[in-house]
């Protein structure tokens, strides 16, 4: 994961990726990872590793769990048909 080395959370707090809730005062948090995320270089790559190696916890990307859950969904409808 050479990408990694890229990243822009690479000197951030890993805690931030990863939200205890999906609701109030977590929401804050939330937006400060995606923002982390938004300046990222490597943000695309982070998100491919994610849904691959089917993360289901943190911020990877700037997805939360739920939003990658909907696109595996989609990506295995798609690759169905």
């Amino acid at each position: 994961m050479q990408w990694r080395e890229r990243a822009a959370c690479l000197r951030v707090d890993p805690e931030l990726f990863f939200p205890i809730s999906n609701s109030g005062p977590t929401l804050r948090q939330i937006d400060e990872a995606k923002a982390v995320c938004g300046r990222c270089p490597v943000a695309e790559q982070c998100l491919d590793w994610a849904v691959r190696a089917g993360r289901v916890d943190g911020i990877w990307g700037g997805t939360t769990e739920s939003e990658r859950r909907v696109m595996r969904g989609i990506e295995t409808r798609v690759a169905v048909k």
